[in-house]
């Protein structure tokens, strides 16, 4: 796992400072790649690259060249089917001077052009240079495991892993895109291509971009389509999945360095520390996360996660994390460069230093949920239709003013909270329902959390939601629940969990690779018919089936709980003196974004127990920390001063 930079003039010829400019951009991506850095520079391009070793430890720097130099690659990621593309390869006349991956995406690109990527089994971001051609060519995998953000302006093109490289520029402007600042307060994170920059963009999963004489292109090269197979059997597809899970799992074992897990006390890393025991001799290393402080009726996972290690046998390890959050808030969005508020980092960032203790790359079952059917909603989702025949007037003034009315307290407290966001949302289209279900933020507040100096952000709300429909309303599936999970696949899962993952793994120079989400499984998970995925409204029916002779059945039977911790409730408690001085009137007025009223209302109504405003009230703290960091020239992050916020918020959607 490594991190890549660059920075090219398409038009004229590099100017001299961009020596020390690629330097610097590669130096802020040292813990991604703690362990060896090379440079290539011409008249024209500056890229840079950090390695963290892992395979063919002796021979992988890079950049790496073909054979009279007229292309190099810098790459970030691990290539599985890297063997088989260079034995293929070999037999069409490629020579090969090293053993690692990276040299097959080189070859790669040389036989097939922009055909690359999709020849490409694993999870990458790379950019080959073509000197002759004057062309530089960039490439996330299919799912976005792995980051790239770009940029144009003052006549260059940069692109980097990670933003803070972009940003080390003092003459990079930072404006705020109000869109993705409404986006954030929607969903905890900022959906791609938008960043909270107005002039960074993502580069979408499964697409590569192209730039020669000026002229950027950007083009899709992979997209999942839910067609379900109803001709086969059940068994069928319990076993072909299970055949499937546990090729991904082997051929993930591929390392030159010690390799671990991590365990919660899921079905989905369960079932991977099961298959992976079954293809190692020693046992699994597997790491674990607790919570302290004053959780109420709040449980964690350790002893579910015990369960497994035991079975195994594996080197089990556990952390448990304290609600002292104040520095490991400014460690987070240091991480991401803008706010991102998924409170699954806090565990995500420890279990990570934890791992790296110990080894270098871990396996995650991060992707179980959206291949076979996990999460809550999308049960909600389900029972949704069943619910909307009961006559609308009964839904509205009976059953929804008594849902409204019940209290959020404590462990009950995200039951609650969801059972209310699936009464308000009855009423809706499939698609805008779907949209109550995962958004965290009411109707009545995104009317009146941002300030009048602010203006007016309803247009950025709509565009918001309208992003995010275009994504459940796609051709690629038809029926509403296959319509859900392919949104995930396309919002939550790249730019939520797997961002998450990424940055506070590489943020410990931690490798993370995730099973579930190989595309060959994925691809063969959307034939699977959705009602059977979920049968009789049981989650992950067909999964459970295929791995109940793996695991104990506590795990089989339990509520999903999620890789998540008690934040409603450290909110309430450890956190409440936090909370007060980051969200108070004279702190918000520093940049006059907010409402100082209606967060106070927040506030009030989450300490009552009214309503669990957890995720919003924490999206504030995120984004407080986030902008005294880089929009006040803080002494945390790549910062600058800045003139007035307001002023600087972008001009457009």
């Amino acid at each position: 796992m490594c991190g890549i930079a660059g920075i090219y003039h398409p038009v004229h010829k590099r100017d001299q400072r961009s020596d020390s400019d690629i330097e610097k951009m590669t130096s802020l991506l040292a813990r991604r790649g703690p362990d060896d850095c090379g440079y290539y520079i011409d008249d024209q391009v500056a890229l840079g690259h950090r390695r963290l070793s892992v395979i063919d430890l002796s021979g992988g720097h890079q950049p790496i060249f073909n054979e009279d130099r007229s292309k190099c690659v810098i790459f970030n990621g691990e290539i599985f089917n890297y063997q088989d593309l260079k034995d293929e390869l070999i037999n069409k006349g490629y020579r090969f001077s090293t053993n690692s991956d990276t040299e097959a995406i080189l070859r790669a690109y040389e036989e097939w052009g922009e055909g690359c990527p999709a020849k490409l089994r694993g999870m990458f971001a790379f950019c080959v240079w073509d000197a002759k051609g004057k062309s530089l060519f960039l490439a996330r995998d299919r799912v976005g495991i792995k980051p790239l953000f770009y940029a144009e302006y003052d006549g260059k093109f940069v692109f980097a892993s990670e933003m803070k490289s972009i940003l080390s520029d003092p003459g990079f402007d930072r404006a705020i895109d109000r869109e993705a600042l409404a986006s954030y307060f929607m969903f905890s994170y900022i959906p791609a291509p938008l960043t909270i920059y107005k002039n960074i963009k993502k580069l979408l999963p499964g697409h590569f971009l192209r730039i020669q004489n000026g002229r950027v292109a950007i083009h899709q090269y992979w997209d999942l389509y839910f067609e379900p197979n109803r001709r086969k059997k059940e068994e069928d597809f319990v076993r072909e999945s299970m055949e499937l899970l546990n090729e991904s799992v082997k051929i993930r074992l591929m390392s030159e360095v010690p390799l671990g897990a991590f365990l919660s006390g899921g079905i989905d890393s369960g079932a991977v520390v099961a298959l992976m025991s079954r293809e190692t001799e020693g046992p699994v290393n597997t790491f674990t996360i607790g919570f302290g402080g004053d959780i109420g009726r709040f449980e964690d996972e350790r002893k579910y996660a015990k369960l497994v290690a035991d079975r195994y046998r594996t080197d089990h390890q556990e952390y448990e994390v304290s609600p002292d959050l104040e520095g490991l808030m400014g460690e987070i969005v240091e991480s991401f460069d803008e706010p991102f508020a998924d409170d699954a980092a806090i565990p995500t960032y420890f279990i990570s230093e934890m791992a790296r203790k110990k080894v270098t790359v871990a396996l995650s079952g991060l992707g179980g949920d959206e291949a076979f059917g996990g999460y809550e909603r999308y049960l909600g989702f389900q029972l949704s239709r069943l619910y909307e025949k009961i006559p609308g007037m009964i839904r509205e003034n009976v059953v929804g003013k008594l849902i409204g009315a019940l209290p959020e307290r404590y462990a009950a407290g995200a039951r609650v909270n969801h059972l209310k966001r699936f009464v308000r949302s009855s009423s809706a289209d499939p698609g805008r329902r779907y949209l109550g279900y995962v958004s965290k933020i009411s109707p009545r507040h995104e009317g009146s959390l941002f300030s009048e100096s602010a203006g007016d952000y309803r247009a950025a709300f709509d565009a918001a939601k309208k992003r995010f429909l275009s994504h459940f309303d796609s051709p690629n599936a038809e029926d509403p629940l296959n319509k859900a999970f392919y949104c995930d696949i396309k919002t939550y899962l790249p730019e939520d969990i797997l961002a998450c993952t990424d940055r506070l793994s590489m943020r410990h120079s931690l490798e993370v690779r995730v099973p579930f989400l190989d595309h060959r499984l994925l691809e063969y998970c959307a034939t699977i018919p959705p009602e059977i995925k979920m049968k009789n409204f049981q989650k992950k029916y067909l999964l459970k089936r295929g791995v109940s002779s793996l695991l104990p059945k506590e795990i089989l039977r339990r509520k999903k709980q999620g890789f998540v911790g008690p934040m409603a409730q450290w909110l309430r408690t450890d956190l409440r003196r936090l909370t007060s001085e980051k969200l108070s009137e004279k702190s918000l007025e520093r940049h006059g974004l907010f409402n100082a009223n209606t967060v106070r209302d927040i506030l009030a109504e989450h300490d009552r127990g009214k309503e669990d405003h957890g995720a919003l009230i924490w999206s504030l703290l995120i984004f407080q920390t986030w902008h005294e960091c880089y929009m006040e020239g803080g002494s945390t992050g790549p910062s600058r001063a800045a003139s007035h916020p307001v002023s600087r918020l972008g001009l457009s959607l």
